[in-house]
């Protein structure tokens, strides 16, 4: 169902004005988005459509994206950067990447995603949640006779030697809040113990966070370590796929949007901005790719089958303290020499 096209994630896409001549008119918008491709491209068209703005789009992950982004600092080559996990959005406010905005629809908000804002000076605001788990291949582990994963501990077992994927950190904002989430549960130095007694049972630190459940829907490995929705949708198009959230409690994700500071077309971006605030806008990624993450607008409906934060054990994530640029990147540089280098 999703990335039926996922070999488009790698490249810009450019959405092609309905008519040339109001679109020209109304200027144009240079948008880098971090979520399902099928979304970013409802996200552009729809947007296209209803203000006449020409959308060039690039889609990829929310840590290539930010690589990006620090790249090209001095000379911004989107304005608007949408979707992705939270962690990196407040990177980059607190590296002066990103710049301030007070939409009048954020008084429409859910208050997680107006603390995301108040956190970030403003510069970032939360579009969804979604909480951590692992999703898995239910005839597989059955042919195996493997039990599913109920618990952090649980992931350790012999049971699941070369069973289970993630995504690396490097490219992967889900794989961040991976480590962020096990660090805050655990001590730093017990988690990355964990994640070191993990590796033999990782077979692939896949490159995007869907990765390793697009895996587990097609039967190539047993496990994944991601986002529950994206299980969800994956049993919804009608694999083999069932989730949980570990016993011992899980972090989440706030999907986040900025506007770049030096971006070329403010009067767009913050345009984009306001209209992605809106509920009709927010049901974009479940209309258009059956995406389940919990939205930001108070008015956007939970998804059907969408899985209830509320039901979950979340642990008390400090967005933060996990957000601060110099954290995360001591945090990576950390599992690149100790569970990244290791030998598989």
């Amino acid at each position: 169902m999703l990335f039926r096209h996922a070999a488009l994630a790698a490249f810009a896409w450019a959405v092609a004005p309905f008519v040339a001549s109001p679109a020209e008119a109304q200027g144009t918008l240079n948008l880098y988005c971090s979520v399902q491709v099928e979304w970013c491209q409802a996200v552009a068209t729809n947007f296209q459509r209803d203000t006449g703005i020409r959308v060039n789009m690039t889609q990829r992950g929310s840590g290539e994206t930010l690589a990006a982004i620090r790249a090209e600092s001095q000379n911004p080559r989107a304005d608007v950067w949408f979707g992705g996990t939270g962690d990196p959005h407040l990177a980059a406010a607190e590296d002066n990447l990103t710049q301030a905005y007070e939409s009048p629809n954020r008084t429409q908000l859910h208050d997680w995603a107006l603390r995301q804002w108040n956190q970030s000076d403003r510069r970032a605001i939360g579009v969804y949640a979604g909480a951590v788990g692992f999703g898995y291949n239910t005839e597989l582990l059955a042919r195996k006779n493997i039990a599913a994963p109920r618990c952090w501990a649980d992931l350790l077992d012999p049971r699941f030697r070369g069973e289970i994927q993630i995504a690396n950190p490097n490219s992967s904002g889900t794989a961040y809040v991976v480590i962020a989430t096990l660090v805050q549960l655990m001590g730093e130095d017990q988690a990355f113990d964990y994640l070191r007694r993990l590796h033999p049972n990782i077979n692939s630190y896949a490159r995007s966070g869907t990765g390793p459940i697009k895996a587990v829907a097609r039967g190539e490995t047993g496990v994944s370590i991601s986002f529950v929705h994206d299980a969800v949708v994956e049993r919804n198009g009608g694999f083999p796929v069932a989730y949980a959230t570990p016993c011992e409690g899980t972090g989440y994700e706030i999907g986040s949007m900025s506007i770049l500071r030096g971006a070329r077309n403010l009067t767009q971006a913050r345009r984009f901005y306001d209209w992605a605030l809106t509920a009709p806008a927010q049901r974009l990624g479940f209309e258009a790719g059956g995406q389940l993450q919990q939205p930001s607008n108070r008015e956007a409906p939970l998804p059907p089958n969408a899985p209830d934060l509320s039901q979950i054990r979340l642990i008390d994530y400090d967005f933060a303290k996990y957000g601060r640029a110099a954290e995360r990147r001591r945090l990576i540089e950390r599992w690149d020499r100790e569970v990244g280098s290791l030998p598989r």
